[in-house]
Parts: structure tokens; C-alpha cells; sequence
């Protein structure tokens, strides 16, 4: 039998608890959006080398990465002779926009780097 003191305990404890367990979900939420930006900056890097190495054109990398993630930014050396490796770097920040957490973390720079050989 439930006497009238007890009553109201199990409501305090989801008062004190539930702000911390939602402040967790939302960090698992912000974790979860900064991984998928990190597997876009490595899809970027492998389309913008492979853009690099069979096109000459320095703006070919930079739109095959942007067609990939949009606001990438490419960094490559000059391109070597055919049968040479090109490397590609892509960097990108990813931006913290989950609500409570977003603003208490800063945005991450996410970079990867890609390697190819020159193609005709």
C-alpha cells in the first residue's frame, strides 16, 4: 500500500534525471551528424582525386568535392605527369547546429586526403 509521502517520489526523480538524459541523447544526436560529415569528407576527397587525375583542369576537383558536400574546400598540388600520384586534401567545417549542445561545442574542422594516379 502506497502511503502519501511516496506518491510524488518517482515524479521528482524524472524531474532531476530527465534534463540529463536529454542533454545525452542530443550529444549521441550531434555525434551521429559530425560522423556522417566526416564520411562525406572522404567520399569528397576520393571524387575530387579521381577528378584530378583524369582532368587537368584545377576546377574539376573543386566541383566533383562540391557536388559531394557543398562548402568543401580542395587543396592540391601541382598535377604530375601521367602515371604520377596527385593527392588531394579536402577540409570542411562541420557545423554544431543540434539545439542545447550545438552552441556549448565548437564546429569541427573535418579534413581527408585522397590519392590517385594521373589518368590520359
Amino acid at each position: 500500500m502506497n502511503e502519501g509521502g511516496e506518491s510524488g517520489q518517482t515524479t521528482a526523480e524524472l524531474a532531476l534525471v530527465f534534463p540529463v538524459v536529454l542533454l545525452l541523447a542530443l550529444c549521441l544526436v550531434q555525434a551521429t551528424l559530425v560522423f556522417r560529415d566526416e564520411l562525406a569528407v572522404t567520399n569528397a576527397a576520393r571524387e575530387a582525386a579521381r577528378a584530378t587525375s583524369v582532368d587537368p583542369h584545377p576546377a574539376g576537383a573543386q566541383r566533383a568535392a562540391g557536388a559531394v558536400l557543398p562548402g568543401a574546400r580542395v587543396e592540391s598540388g601541382p598535377r604530375p605527369p601521367v602515371g604520377g600520384l596527385v593527392t588531394v586534401r579536402v577540409r570542411y567545417r562541420s557545423a554544431t547546429g543540434v539545439p542545447l549542445v550545438g552552441p556549448l561545442l565548437p564546429d569541427p574542422e573535418l579534413a581527408a586526403r585522397a590519392t590517385m594516379r594521373v589518368e590520359r
